[in-house]
């Protein structure tokens, strides 16, 4: 039988796609994106956008194929389980057994009953995965962390996704080793809540500084760490562990204190400015980007202006922009003052734009530099990849995928970055 699987919203439900996709293959079942018997959503919750394309999808492909089975898993599964019977789902689950789907394939096939299977996600512990190679991309993600324990007052993720629990410590080592021998160059840490991770008496910088000892992973990159999280252990690391990438991305969410406190994040603008400075003083070119919600209730035209101003001050690279979504279950979605949209809008159009100019402000600082690029796409007459600090750079040249090139940065055009391959040899 054919299958396929369709994936949206973090690089969590990326790697628990790639899961689904080797269990399917182990069992002799056929990866086919035109013609499949068995179709997979994996949803997103973590806005009204993420539920709605997530609904919109399931429909679309209901529409597409209608005698195929399908299966919708994920936060938008977790959090309108009981509110999804219109949509011809026949296997539904949420955040738990994402590894288990073929079982539960081949259960439907054979009883020819609808399934729905559901859990106490405060109550379940991390489950096992391991992925032995990414098919679709150079880089490869590893799960070391799900759930979180925060409960931002506008999230809605730690109820659909369980408590904060992690990889034990020695499997997240032998999954590493077991990507780089299947050809992966560069591994991404992620989780809900990355830089929670703790297992064993070894905490996120244990593990990163493990990880550096492997031979053939030339890259460590941190898919997210909250402020907090950034000790002096953790810049020492960043100071000499060079496989560690030069990019981090920290949400900031708001640049205003009281906005801050209203959204129980647990820090404020003075010691985010503080930690920041601490970081560019052991890597000076390190890039970071960063979450910001604007539009919180509650947040003045003054409060929106500090955001704006702090976001200038710390030049990031890129800023992630999202308008408030109010979520069902979170605290904020009973707070007064709720922002009208059109003022989100507004605010929201204001730091994109800000984000473009310190996004291209940051490229500038690269022309006529020699960066290392990873190779991750070849065409015909040229190739495209990233940087360390996650610049993507395209080269005018049919390079080899996968593999490290020095490359001198030409120009930026439109936010599009240019470069030559030097003279130099082919790095690993």
């Amino acid at each position: 039988m054919k299958f396929k699987i369709v994936t949206l919203g973090c690089k969590v439900n990326a790697y628990e796609s790639e899961i689904i996709k080797e269990k399917f293959l182990e069992n002799n079942y056929i990866l086919d994106e035109n013609n499949p018997n068995i179709i997979i959503v994996n949803t997103c919750s973590v806005t009204n956008m993420a539920d709605n394309k997530s609904k919109k999808l399931i429909r679309r492909e209901k529409k597409n194929h209608p005698q195929a089975i399908l299966v919708a898993c994920g936060c938008m599964s977790q959090n309108h389980q009981n509110d999804l019977d219109d949509l011809g789902i026949n296997i539904l689950i949420g955040n738990k057994d994402k590894s288990k789907i073929v079982f539960l394939v081949e259960n439907y096939l054979n009883e020819k009953h609808n399934i729905k299977n559901f859990y106490d996600m405060q109550e379940i512990e991390f489950e096992n995965m391991q992925v032995n190679k990414f098919t679709s991309q150079t880089r490869a993600f590893l799960k070391i962390q799900d759930g979180c324990n925060n409960y931002c007052s506008y999230c809605v993720i730690p109820y659909l996704r369980g408590v904060a629990r992690c990889k034990n410590f020695q499997k997240a080592l032998a999954e590493a080793k077991a990507l780089v021998k299947s050809g992966h160059k560069e591994i991404v840490l992620t989780g809900i809540h990355t830089g929670s991770y703790y297992d064993s008496n070894h905490d996120l910088t244990d593990l990163v500084m493990e990880l550096a000892k492997i031979n053939g992973l030339e890259r460590i990159r941190i898919s997210s760490i909250e402020i907090v999280e950034i000790t002096d252990k953790f810049l020492e690391m960043l100071k000499n562990t060079p496989k560690v990438c030069n990019h981090l991305h920290i949400p900031l969410q708001s640049g205003s204190d009281e906005v801050l406190k209203t959204m129980n994040r647990r820090y404020n603008t003075q010691k985010f400015v503080k930690i920041v400075k601490k970081i560019r003083e052991v890597r000076p070119d390190i890039s970071l980007t960063t979450d910001l919600i604007v539009g919180f209730p509650g947040e003045t035209e003054q409060n929106f202006q500090e955001s704006y101003e702090l976001c200038q001050k710390l030049e990031f690279s890129k800023i992630h922009v999202f308008p408030y979504s109010k979520r069902d279950k979170t605290k904020a979605a009973e707070m007064s003052k709720q922002i009208d949209e059109t003022i989100k809008k507004q605010r929201a159009h204001q730091m994109l734009e800000l984000s473009n100019q310190l996004e291209e402000k940051y490229y500038q600082k690269f022309i006529n530099q020699k960066l290392t690029v990873l190779i991750e796409k070849v065409y015909d007459d040229y190739s495209i990849g990233h940087t360390s600090n996650y610049i993507p750079v395209t080269i005018n040249e049919k390079l080899k995928e996968n593999t490290e090139y020095e490359v001198i940065i030409q120009n930026i055009s439109q936010k599009n970055v240019n470069g030559v391959k030097s003279n130099c040899v082919i790095l690993n």
